[in-house]
C-alpha cells in the first residue's frame, strides 16, 4: 500500500512535458515527483515488498498525513487504491457465472486481499451485491476528514470491475467523519458481459 501511494504521487507530480536544454532538478526542485528521495524510498519499499515485510502502522499513517496534505489527496488514495486490486483480472468460465455468483466472488476476493493488504479484516459485508461496513476502520483512525476512506473506494471498484466484467463505481454512502455511525460502501454496477459463449452456442445449434 505504501509502495503505490507513492508511486501514484512520484507519477502524478512528473511535469508532462521537459525541454531539452531543461534540468528539472534545478528548475523545479520541489517537484514530489523528481525527488531522489522519493525514488530511493519507492525503491525501499519494493524491496520490502519482494521479502513480504509488512510495514508499522505509524508509519503507513505517516504516509497517509502525507497524502492528506495534497489538494489532490482523494485522487491519489483513488487511483492507489484501484492499482492494490490490479492483477487478478479472472477470465475463462467465470465470466459465464450468474450474476449473483460473480458478486459472491467479488465479495471473496476483496475480503480476502484487504485481509492481507492490511494485516486484519477490514469491515464486513452488509445486505446487498456488494455493500462493505465498517466502525472505527484504519482509514478514519488515520484520516478524520475521510479523504482516505477513497482508498477503500478505488480498490473495491477495481476489484468488482475486474470479477464481474462490466463497470462500477462505489458510493461512499455513509461515512463517520460526516458524523454517521458507521463507514458504508455500495457498489453500482452497469450491466455485465453478455453470455457469448452461450449464445454462439446456441446460434450454432440452429
Amino acid at each position: 500500500m505504501a509502495l503505490r501511494l507513492l508511486e501514484v504521487m512520484r507519477d502524478l507530480d512528473l511535469p508532462q512535458e521537459i525541454l531539452d536544454d531543461d534540468d528539472p532538478t534545478r528548475t523545479m526542485p520541489r517537484r514530489f515527483g523528481l525527488s531522489d528521495v522519493v525514488d530511493r524510498q519507492i525503491r525501499t519499499y519494493k524491496d520490502d515488498v519482494r521479502k513480504r515485510v509488512r510495514l508499522a502502522d505509524e508509519e503507513v499513517q505517516g504516509l497517509f498525513r502525507l497524502v492528506l496534505r495534497r489538494p489532490d489527496g482523494e485522487r491519489v488514495f483513488h487511483q492507489a487504491g484501484r492499482l492494490l486490486a490490479t492483477g487478478n483480472r479472472l477470465l475463462g468460465w467465470r465470466r459465464v457465472l450468474p450474476r449473483r455468483a460473480r458478486f459472491a466472488l467479488a465479495r471473496a476476493q476483496a475480503a480476502r486481499r484487504l485481509c492481507r493488504l492490511f494485516g486484519r479484516p477490514i469491515g464486513g459485508f452488509g445486505r446487498g451485491a456488494f455493500v462493505i461496513e465498517g466502525r472505527a476502520l484504519f482509514f478514519i483512525e488515520c484520516d478524520p476528514g475521510g479523504d482516505a476512506c477513497h482508498l477503500l473506494s478505488g480498490f473495491c471498484q477495481e476489484t468488482i470491475e475486474q470479477v464481474l466484467g462490466s463497470s462500477a463505481r462505489l458510493a461512499h454512502t455513509m461515512c463517520q467523519s460526516r458524523g454517521d455511525p458507521l463507514c458504508r460502501w455500495e457498489a453500482e454496477v452497469d450491466e455485465p458481459y453478455t453470455r457469448v459463449a452461450t449464445k454462439e452456442k446456441s446460434e450454432a445449434q440452429t
